[in-house]
């Protein structure tokens, strides 16, 4: 059988398509706004995912949730939205900015860390003590962790004392580089970063007081693809990747409760 030259390009076009979806896949940029608390477990994901795809560019940028859903509001260019408190994506699903659902991906803990004393021996009444004259907080106006950080104060009775002596972080990480600091004697911040190595076991820290989650509203939280990033494939694999055996697992191991699991730390 002959093949005409028409029908040979026309294979070979073909070819080059598929040989350049391919490659797409693979390419290209990714810019992620994740919540500060994501700060050690999203490190760890990003640099696993860029094994499977070497040749992309993977930018995660950190910081309070509240602040990320206001500039993509405004236009800022993420593809994807990692949000400590699922409120947010929705409410960009529902403006018309999001190119995919809302995906939940976890719980989060809030937890009293201290450099300078063993907080796993403290209870939120303890934080009433003269000792303490510098509380650090994450800013409840955009924040999640400080939201539920102010709940729990206001739960255990002891907010009208220690509302004087607080001291409010632009996000969750900044509030435990207060206490880590010396800036503030103790805080209420993510036992994902309580749990990572620069801070786990330093300084006079022993440990950390799990805050009961009765106390506060839950930490849910999820992450959308942007409306930016619809017609990005990278996007949807990065999302994907978020149900890896390998992503999850980093996770938990940084306290996260996975959708679906039981609570597996703490009170």
């Amino acid at each position: 059988m002959v093949i005409s030259p028409m029908k040979t390009l026309q294979c070979l076009a073909g070819l080059l398509l598929m040989a350049l979806a391919g490659h797409a896949s693979a390419t290209g940029s990714l810019r992620i706004a994740a919540a500060a608390d994501l700060k050690f477990a999203m490190d760890e994901i990003a640099a696993t995912f860029r094994q499977s795809h070497p040749d992309a560019r993977v930018e995660v940028i950190y910081g309070s949730s509240g602040n990320f859903k206001a500039q993509i509001q405004q236009g800022a260019p993420f593809d994807l939205f990692f949000s400590a408190d699922i409120a947010f994506p929705r409410e960009l699903r529902e403006a018309g900015l999001a190119a995919s659902e809302v995906r939940p991906y976890a719980t989060g803990r809030i937890v009293l860390w201290s450099g300078q004393t063993d907080a796993s021996k403290l209870t939120l009444a303890d934080l009433t003590s003269a000792d303490y004259r510098k509380i650090a907080i994450a800013n409840p106006t955009h924040a999640p962790y400080g939201k539920r950080a102010e709940e729990a104060l206001r739960a255990s009775g002891v907010w009208g004392k220690v509302e004087p002596r607080l001291v409010y972080g632009e996000n969750i990480a900044q509030t435990a580089q207060f206490v880590q600091s010396g800036n503030a004697q103790i805080g209420i911040i993510a036992l994902s970063l309580a749990l990572n190595p620069e801070l786990a076991g330093k300084g006079g820290m022993a440990g950390y007081y799990l805050i009961p989650d009765a106390l506060h509203e839950p930490l849910e939280q999820g992450f959308i693809i942007t409306r930016r990033a619809a017609g990005n494939p990278l996007a949807r694999d990065f999302a994907d990747f978020m149900d890896s055996t390998a992503a999850r697992a980093t996770m938990v191991r940084y306290g996260f409760v996975l959708p679906g699991e039981q609570r597996a730390i703490g009170p």
